[in-house]
């Protein structure tokens, strides 16, 4: 038989025990991150535009959570393999995915992929959007896009990306649907292999995203001939945009961002989403991105979550209506 103080202590006892249940969440906020590596998987090859720019982000976010944030590059399938890694790592804020529109476009292009790029991840942060630009060898001798679409019409043009299904593979679909032209798609495992093959004149153009091809255009050794962004890009202000050439419904958001396994406890997601929105403001970064032909595109998770859902389901239609084959 309980005795009144006996009673007493019980009582605030159960009380506490039942209250527990709400707390996990804010108590691994609280105590994340622990002395523990983090993990950025970056699904391309070193030197990516998406490399670039998930480092330039997250050594400051690093810096401002007192933890290190190791990179590791795990190019293949159009960004998949990569990303297969995170959907089966523990959703404990340790590993994340450093990704871009390729992680959209993966649906389309490998149906049976090992993950739901939906379902599977959570949204953390976007980083902004980079326009891709069409790119040929100066060698090819084509000064204008309306001129290389032309040519392209002639023959059969073979065309480089960072992997089957990859941002830079749907950039240089809807340009070629678009133009109506056919072509002979040569994918790789990253971006910088992509542009090597165009550059020595062995594929005839490629799609890229600026960060990556900037420094080629800038040294001679690549073209610029359009943008697949809804406007021009402050970094190549002479380009012309895709759309404005007359190639309708050519244009292509390409994103990058971050993303964790879906489990992940929201109070980590939301730490990590201001952590990043930090970053982002910090006036070195803005710099560098915007050198990067970055431009702004902030979202918060759950608008992330909504975006990613939205361009899958477009990419699915477009690969049907066009009669796309991946594979």
């Amino acid at each position: 038989m309980f005795r009144t103080t006996d009673r007493r202590r019980f009582l605030q006892f159960s009380a506490a025990a039942l209250a527990t249940p709400a707390l996990p969440g804010f108590a691994f906020a609280d105590a994340w991150p622990k002395d523990k590596t983090i993990r950025a998987i970056v699904p391309f090859s070193a030197g990516s535009t998406i490399d670039i720019l998930g480092r330039i982000v997250l050594d400051p976010v690093s810096r401002q959570i007192g933890q290190t944030i190791v990179f590791e590059n795990r190019g293949g399938a159009g960004g998949s393999i990569g990303s297969a890694q995170v959907a089966k790592a523990e959703p404990d804020g340790y590993t994340l995915l450093v990704n871009a529109a390729a992680h959209s476009g993966a649906p389309a292009a490998y149906p049976n992929l090992p993950y739901d790029a939906s379902k599977d991840f959570a949204g953390i942060a976007c980083f902004g959007s980079v326009p891709n630009v069409l790119l040929v060898a100066p060698s090819k001798g084509i000064k204008t896009v309306k001129e290389f679409a032309a040519k392209a019409k002639e023959g059969n043009m073979t065309y480089s990306s960072a992997g089957v299904g990859s941002a830079t593979h749907w950039a240089a679909e809807r340009f070629r649907v678009s133009a109506g032209f056919k072509g002979t798609h040569v994918p790789f495992r990253g971006g910088p292999e992509a542009l090597t093959e165009v550059m020595t004149g062995r594929v005839d153009f490629v799609f890229m995203g600026i960060s990556s091809a900037l420094p080629f255009i800038n040294d001679g050794k690549l073209v610029p001939l359009a943008v697949s962004s809804a406007k021009r890009s402050p970094t190549l202000p002479n380009v012309p945009t895709t759309l404005e050439a007359g190639f309708a419904n050519s244009d292509y958001n390409y994103w990058t961002g971050l993303l964790a396994p879906a489990k992940t406890p929201k109070a980590i997601i939301d730490r990590l989403h201001a952590e990043v929105t930090k970053a982002l403001a910090l006036p070195d970064v803005k710099e560098k991105l915007a050198k990067q032909g970055v431009e702004p595109s902030p979202l918060t998770p759950s608008e992330m979550d909504a975006m990613n859902k939205r361009e899958i389901d477009l990419n699915i239609k477009i690969a049907k209506a066009a009669g796309l084959k991946f594979n």
